[in-house]
């Protein structure tokens, strides 16, 4: 992702709806876990950025996002 527009997206948020609502990372991606209706799985998301275990995955349309979510969520870390 580009660094200016993190920086501009973490500044709106704060602005927006205050600085304790900042981000302290954000991840780019083409895709997002969704259901086999199309119904994006917040709950997963939620999870990921808890670093809590995903759980039940069965109803996942697009499993391999995943994965890259996770790499990109590891490598926000470091």
């Amino acid at each position: 992702g580009d660094e200016a527009l993190m920086v501009e997206l973490r500044e709106h948020v704060a602005k927006v709806i205050g600085k304790i609502a900042r981000p302290q990372a954000i991840i780019f991606t083409d895709d997002l876990p969704k259901t086999r209706s199309g119904k994006i799985m917040r709950r997963l998301l939620r999870d990921l950025a808890e670093g809590r275990e995903l759980g039940d995955v069965t109803t996942l349309l697009n499993a391999p996002i995943l994965d890259e979510l996770k790499a990109k969520a590891a490598a926000a870390d470091d």
